[in-house]
């Protein structure tokens, strides 16, 4: 969702890691979908996107997922 997000706004993955003070690192492996402990920076990423936690509630249970890896999808 990221990913998906980060593009159709036409964003490389430098400038969202520059919207949000992080590293480009990071930014890739939050599209990656890595297990990271840096659950602030994964939600100002989603929030400089545009992307609410309710979006990703309502894709998982209309997907059948569970947890937050949706955030991670395409």
């Amino acid at each position: 969702m990221v990913r998906m997000r980060r593009r159709e706004l036409g964003l490389s993955q430098q400038d969202l890691a520059l919207t949000i003070d992080s590293g480009e690192r990071f930014i890739v492996d939050l599209e990656k979908g890595k297990a990271t402990c840096q659950l602030d920076k994964a939600l100002r990423a989603a929030a400089a996107l545009g992307i609410r936690l309710g979006d990703i509630s309502r894709r998982e249970r209309s997907t059948g997922g569970g947890g937050y890896q949706g955030l991670f999808d395409d």
